[in-house]
C-alpha cells in the first residue's frame, strides 16, 4: 500500500460510518405483508431485506411500528416502547435487527416527539385535571374571554390547532390532527420521558434516528398570534398556509433539547440523527439542529420534496446551502418519501419517465450528503390515483380536492409483477398497488439487465467507490440553463457531472466532457447531451 492509499484508508476508518451513507426508508404497512391481512408488517420486511442490501444501501429507516390507533398511521404513537400487534411484536423487531446486522446494514427508526396520540397513557392522565402529575406535559391554555381559542394558530391538516375539553375545562394545542395532542417540549419532564424512549430504543440495538417535524416540538409559551402571511402566488389550501408560523413552532430552546439527545446517542457507537424540518425557514433551523458537534448529525428539508420541477437552479440553490465549511453540518437529501407525491409524476411527462428516472438517480448518487432512497423509487414507482372514497390519508380527505394525496406514494410495494396480488401478500391491501407500478415489479425489472433496478445498483455501488462522490466537497455547482455542472473532490480525486435536465439537445464546450468516463446515460457524449442525458467523468 502506497502513502496515499494509506492516508485514505487512515481518512475511511476515522469517517463515521453515516458520512455519505445512502438509506432506503420503508413504510411498514407498505413493503411486505407476511400474514395476508392487508397490511405489511416487521415479518415481511424481514422477509425482503435480501432485496434492500442487493441495492448496495448502508441503512434502512423504518417509519412508525409503534402502538398507534393509525388516525395518522403510526405517527400518533400511543406506546412509544411498544410494537402495535398490525406490525407484530418486540420480538419481531429484534430479529429484524438482527436479520439487517446480518446483511450489513444498519437500522434506523423514527421518533415523533413533538406530539402524541390522545389514546396516550400521559395524554389520558395529563386531561384528567389541572393538578395530576403530568398536567403540565401537553400544551393547555385558557380560553379567552369570549370562549374562544388562545391564539390564532391553525392545524397543519386544516382548522384551528385548538380543541376543547371539557374535563380540563381548557384547550390543548395540536399542531396536526385533533387526536395527537401538542407535548409540552419546554418541561424537563416531558425531555427526560423523552430521552428515556431513545435510550430503550439504543438498548435494542438501533442505530439512529430520524426525528420526525422536529422544529414543531417548542411553542410560544406568550401564545402570540401568528402574523397573516403575504401572497406567496401559490394556492392556498388550508388556513395554515395563510400564517407565518413563527410562534406556534421554531421556538430559540429547540437547538438545547437537540444538544441533549445529541449527548445521549454520544453514550453509543455509529449513531446517526437526522432531523425532518420543514417551512420557510427551514435551512436557518436545520443549521441550528446540525452545528458543531453538540447537535444532531443531519437534516433534511423539503428542497426537492415538494419542487414542481427539478432544474439546475433547484440543485444549485440546495447545495449552496450546505458549503463544505467548519461548524456547518451535515445534509441530508430525499427526492420522495411518504408524505410527497412520487417524483416522476412531478418532474415530467410520462413519456419521459424512463430516462428521466435514470438522470434522476445518477443525480441522487452525486449529491454531496447523505441520500435517501424512497421505497420502490429503484423501479421507478409513479403517483398512483386513489378515488377519494379509497382514501386513508386525514390530511388529503380534510383538504380534497386541493390537495394530493400521500396515499398515492404510500402504496404497496409490486414484487411479483404476474401475481394478482403483485406479491405484496394479500388479494385486499389497505390500498391498492396500481396497474402501472405491478408492471415495475422486482421481478420483472430482475430479469431485464437494462432496467431501472440494475441501474440504481450501478449508481449507489458507482458512488460508494468513489470518494470525490461519497464524501468529497462540492468545487463547481453552476446552472447554464438547461445544463448542470457539478464538480466534487476529495482524497485526490476529481470528478464532474454534465447533466441536460431539458427536452433538447445541449452541446458542450471544448473539453467539458473530457476525461474517464465513469457513466454516461440517455446517449450522452463527451461534446453534447440528448435530452435527459448526463455524462460523468473523472478528471
Amino acid at each position: 500500500m502506497n502513502r496515499m492509499q494509506t492516508l485514505v484508508a487512515a481518512d475511511a476508518a476515522a469517517r463515521p460510518w453515516w458520512k455519505g451513507a445512502a438509506i432506503y426508508q420503508i413504510y411498514p404497512r407498505s413493503f411486505m405483508d407476511s400474514n395476508g391481512d392487508g397490511i405489511g408488517d416487521l415479518p415481511g420486511i424481514a422477509q425482503r431485506l435480501d432485496h434492500v442490501a442487493s441495492l448496495g444501501v448502508d441503512a434502512i429507516w423504518i417509519s412508525p411500528f409503534f402502538t398507534s390507533p393509525m388516525k395518522d398511521f403510526g405517527y400518533d404513537v400511543a406506546d412509544y416502547c411498544d410494537v402495535d400487534p398490525i406490525f407484530g411484536t418486540l420480538a419481531d423487531f429484534d430479529l429484524l435487527v438482527a436479520r439487517s446486522h446480518s446483511l450489513g446494514l444498519k437500522v434506523l427508526i423514527d421518533q415523533v416527539y413533538s406530539h402524541t396520540s390522545d389514546r396516550h397513557a400521559w395524554f389520558e392522565e395529563s386531561r384528567r385535571d389541572r393538578i395530576n402529575p403530568k398536567a403540565d406535559w401537553y400544551v393547555w391554555a385558557d380560553a379567552k374571554p369570549d370562549g374562544s381559542p388562545p391564539s390564532n394558530w391553525q392545524s397543519v391538516f386544516g382548522g384551528p390547532a385548538w380543541t376543547w375539553d371539557a374535563r380540563r375545562g381548557q384547550y390543548y394545542l395540536h399542531n396536526f390532527l385533533a387526536s395527537q395532542p401538542q407535548l409540552n417540549g419546554h418541561n424537563p419532564e416531558v425531555q427526560e420521558a423523552l430521552l428515556g424512549v431513545a435510550r430503550f430504543w439504543l438498548e435494542r440495538g438501533v442505530d439512529g434516528f430520524r426525528i420526525d417535524a422536529l422544529n414543531f416540538a417548542m411553542h410560544d409559551p406568550r401564545l402570540r398570534d401568528n402574523p397573516p402571511a403575504p401572497p406567496s402566488g401559490k394556492p392556498r389550501s388550508r388556513p395554515f398556509d395563510f400564517q407565518q408560523r413563527i410562534y406556534n413552532q421554531s421556538h430559540p430552546a429547540i437547538p438545547r433539547f437537540v444538544a441533549r439527545i445529541r449527548a445521549l446517542t454520544d453514550r453509543y457507537d455509529g449513531i446517526f440523527t437526522v432531523a425532518e424540518v420543514g417551512g420557510e425557514d427551514a435551512e436557518r433551523e436545520m443549521k441550528a439542529f446540525t452545528a458543531g458537534e453538540e447537535h444532531l448529525n443531519s437534516a433534511y428539508g423539503f428542497n426537492f420534496l415538494y419542487a414542481d420541477a427539478l432544474r439546475p437552479d433547484t440543485v444549485r440553490a440546495a447545495l449552496a446551502e450546505w458549503p463544505d465549511q467548519e461548524g456547518v453540518g451535515w445534509p441530508s437529501w430525499a427526492f420522495e418519501n411518504h408524505d410527497a407525491p412520487r417524483a416522476l409524476s412531478r418532474w415530467c411527462k410520462p413519456e419521459h419517465r424512463e430516462a428521466f428516472a435514470r438522470l434522476k438517480m445518477l443525480l441522487l448518487v452525486a449529491l454531496r450528503g447523505n441520500i435517501i432512497l424512497w421505497q420502490g423509487e429503484e423501479l421507478g414507482l409513479t403517483q398512483v390515483e386513489i378515488p377519494f372514497e379509497m382514501l386513508r390519508d386525514p390530511e388529503a380527505i380534510a383538504n380534497w380536492p386541493l390537495t394530493l394525496s400521500r396515499d398515492g406514494a404510500r402504496t404497496p410495494m409490486p414484487w411479483l409483477a404476474d401475481a394478482a396480488d403483485a406479491g405484496f401478500g394479500s388479494l385486499d391491501p389497505w390500498l391498492p398497488v396500481g396497474a402501472e407500478n405491478a408492471a415495475r415489479a422486482v421481478d420483472r425489472q430482475e430479469g431485464d439487465p437494462a432496467s431501472l433496478l440494475h441501474h440504481t445498483r450501478a449508481m449507489l455501488a458507482l458512488r460508494k467507490a468513489h470518494p470525490a462522490l461519497h464524501h468529497g466537497a462540492v468545487s463547481i455547482c453552476r446552472a447554464a440553463g438547461d445544463v448542470l455542472v457539478l464538480e466534487r473532490a476529495a482524497d485526490g480525486e476529481q470528478i464532474r457531472l454534465l447533466a441536460n435536465f431539458g427536452e433538447e439537445r445541449a452541446m458542450l464546450t471544448e473539453g467539458q466532457g473530457a476525461g474517464e468516463v465513469l457513466a454516461a446515460i440517455n446517449g450522452a457524449g463527451p461534446r453534447e447531451l440528448p435530452a435527459f442525458a448526463a455524462l460523468m467523468v473523472r478528471l
